[in-house]
């Protein structure tokens, strides 16, 4: 295919021997401007035509005014033939959805999203491979009076441009997509695509990028609707739009617990806050509003919940903030899984991650209203990809952009690119010109609040007066022929997170059941160090002299040396010398399994009898614990006067040998002393010195402890 491709461009060469601009030039026979918008240009497939003619038309602009406008020159970067139509048909796509997107009702238009859709198929297909076949029927657009979404002139000629057969990869989705705001967003396209093409073989069908679209417009009106109704009834400030409604249908109610009470009731998700109207006698009462945007310590994670206060069913969302004495808890109750309560919850971590951006960096106006408007958008995309298809985001595939960033291991640097962007608005800034100019030569005074349009044209008014430059060039987060740094932020995240599922895949292959299992496991993951304990331990029980002997004379030669502090240092050298000769030698060899010898099995009423036994363990060495720091406060405040006045004379001692005594002295003799306790010559006198110390021990008492029951506890008994 790639020798096809150089033969056809070294033939071109030949027979033209001009610039690569004159392959897509052809002069209008009579100057006609609409015979001139009907042109095919040479060498670009049929729909490539198609898609350049009807961009023309809706830009009403002949096709050869766009070349001029494109360029007299191809840029640096488009040597090639298909390189070049490429750049070229984004061009020409980018600038008719600016124009196309300004409608309201665009996203419910048919031919929309046909065209759309015939965009991204000729981008991955610009030019013909062979000789192209003329069709006469495939520029035979129509002028119609109602504008630009007349592209056909007939039926016939639709199917030939979208047939159920051709589909789009992930590419062509990702360079076309987010030129519409609302259709997609440069963070999260990928994912999106993900989720459309995930039953269709990672390949884009029409069918179901149209169902898509369709639910897309059906969710932003009925959001638009929820508007309408409940403006009255929540007292919605200047700005506030709402998002989404649940419990409104009696078999899905939303339940609010607080405390041991639970009211069942309608919960609103807004771009400021959550709104709870419980259900009364036929009605709803006043809605309760928890904030999202301020900052109040909110919390918001998945909790569970269930009838008077019991632990049961894990389908709530907790909201817990400064201004709320006692927490929130939201009950999303339904039969299988707990899909609604994790779609509320990503939704309203959507909101509080976008004011929480917001807030870090200060940001005000009309910068304030576009990273928002971010929020909003990717809350009706994944409203629209769950009703359509039942999605479920997990936590590196979601649809939402600040959600995503926080998931991502390197998320931060995705909200430090779009902070970037965002303080291009409202700033006199120079930007590379769509068509692939200098940056030198092409002067935009100010970046475009594209989401915040894309709200506006949809009808939704985040703030009154949106400050744009009429020269500003609006053509979503993606320029002709170069690739968003926010695309470059997210893939990097998205390379990182591969490793990290790898990673993450192999520890769920080694994860065992049953604590005598994973004890099993832990001893012989540890045998190295258990055996030189071991073998340290028996040095120290004199069972073999001579060894122990010369141990001691080594050891206490190193220490009067002072190579004692290069102990840390040789054992991390050490070990890596053998993880880099493990490198190189096993370079390509599979890493072998660790093999460990299972413990006999247990049932389940055994294995809760040892986990009974191992935490009345734990809860006796705790016990011990308190035990022996309740004793040393009885010393400290002197509950046994003579007892605390030997250990004041003994700190007094300490203090002195610390004082004046180098150092490597005194670790030599705390070596001798442990080292030399079950030594023959004095094993029997060491015993009596432990044995009069446990004797003190126990004498001392233990300072008194008295336990206060909380005051909520009080409160909610009476």
């Amino acid at each position: 295919m790639e020798v096809a491709k150089v033969g056809v461009w070294e033939g071109l060469m030949k027979t033209h021997q001009k610039s690569l601009k004159a392959l897509f030039s052809r002069k209008s026979s009579n100057g006609d401007p609409n015979e001139s918008q009907e042109f095919r240009i040479p060498h670009f497939s049929p729909l490539a035509n198609s898609v350049v003619s009807r961009s023309s038309r809706i830009l009403q602009i002949p096709t050869e005014e766009l070349q001029h406008h494109f360029g007299t020159e191809p840029p640096e970067n488009a040597k090639e033939l298909q390189t070049y139509a490429r750049h070229f048909l984004e061009f020409c796509s980018y600038q008719a959805l600016q124009i196309v997107s300004k409608r309201s009702d665009y996203l419910s238009d048919k031919e929309f999203r046909r065209l759309t859709f015939d965009m991204m198929l000729a981008w991955e297909d610009p030019v013909v491979k062979s000789k192209p076949v003329i069709e006469s029927s495939i520029n035979q657009e129509v002028e119609d009076e109602s504008g630009w979404s007349l592209f056909y002139s007939s039926s016939t000629n639709m199917a030939v441009q979208v047939d159920e057969e051709k589909t789009v990869g992930p590419e062509a989705f990702a360079r076309i997509a987010p030129a519409c705001a609302a259709v997609a967003d440069i963070i999260t396209v990928h994912n999106l695509f993900d989720a459309l093409a995930a039953s269709t073989g990672h390949r884009l069908h029409f069918l179901v990028y149209d169902k898509y679209i369709r639910n897309l417009d059906k969710i932003i009106k009925a959001a638009k609707n929820a508007l309408v109704s409940s403006i009255g009834n929540l007292k919605l400030a200047e700005g506030e739009i709402v998002l989404d409604v649940d419990g409104s249908v009696p078999t899905q109610p939303v339940l609010q617990h607080i405390g041991i009470s639970a009211w069942p009731g309608r919960l609103t998700l807004t771009n400021y806050a959550l709104y709870f109207e419980s259900l009364g006698v036929g009605l709803y009462d006043k809605a309760v509003r928890y904030d999202l945007a301020t900052d109040m310590k909110q919390v918001i994670k998945p909790e569970m919940t269930g009838p008077l206060g019991a632990r049961i069913f894990d389908k709530a969302v907790m909201y817990k903030s400064t201004s709320i004495a006692d927490p929130v808890y939201f009950e999303f109750p339904e039969f299988k899984g707990s899909s609604r309560r994790d779609y509320w919850l990503d939704i309203g971590l959507e909101i509080f991650y976008a004011h929480r951006f917001i807030r870090k960096n200060n940001l005000k106006g009309t910068q304030k209203s576009e990273a928002l408007s971010r929020a909003i958008l990717g809350i009706f995309r994944y409203h629209a990809i769950r009703e359509a298809f039942r999605f479920s985001s997990s936590q590196y595939k979601t649809l939402l952009p600040y959600n995503l960033a926080e998931s991502l291991p390197r998320g931060d640097f995705i909200l430090e690119t779009l902070l970037s962007r965002l303080i291009l608005i409202n700033a006199d800034t120079t930007h590379r010109d769509v068509s692939g100019g200098s940056s030198s030569a092409k002067q935009v005074p100010k970046a475009s609040p594209v989401s915040l349009l894309a709200l506006l044209h949809l009808g939704f008014i985040l703030q009154k007066e949106v400050m744009l430059d009429e020269k500003a060039i609006i053509v979503g987060d993606i320029c002709v022929g170069e690739t968003n740094p926010l695309e470059t932020a997210v893939k990097q995240s998205v390379s990182d997170t591969s490793s990290a599922e790898a990673a993450q895949a192999t520890i769920d292959q080694v994860k065992v059941e049953g604590i005598d299992t994973n004890v099993a496991v832990m001893k012989e993951l540890l045998f190295p160090v258990i055996a030189i304990a071991s073998r340290l331990q028996l040095l120290a029980s004199w069972e073999e002299s001579y060894k122990s002997i010369m141990f001691m004379l080594l050891t206490c030669y190193c220490i009067f040396r002072g190579w004692i502090r290069y102990i840390l240092p040789f054992l991390f050298l050490f070990v890596a010398v053998i993880m880099l000769w493990r490198r190189h030698f096993n370079k390509g060899k599979p890493l072998e399994p660790f093999r460990v010898t299972a413990p006999p099995n247990r049932n389940t009423v055994e294995q809760l009898l040892t986990l009974q036994e191992i935490i009345s363990q734990v809860e006796a060495l705790i016990q011990s614990g308190n035990i022996v720091l309740l004793k040393i406060r009885a010393l400290m405040f002197a509950v046994l006067p003579r007892a605390t006045d030997g250990v004041v004379l003994l700190l007094v001692f300490l203090a002195g040998v610390f004082a004046f005594v180098p150092f490597k002295y005194i670790i030599m003799v705390i070596f001798l002393e442990a080292y030399t306790r079950e030594m023959p010559y004095r094993k029997e006198s060491s015993d009596k010195i432990f044995r009069r110390a446990r004797e003190w021990w126990v004498r001392i008492p233990a300072a008194p402890v008295q336990l206060i029951k909380p005051e909520s506890d009080k409160k909610k008994k009476s």
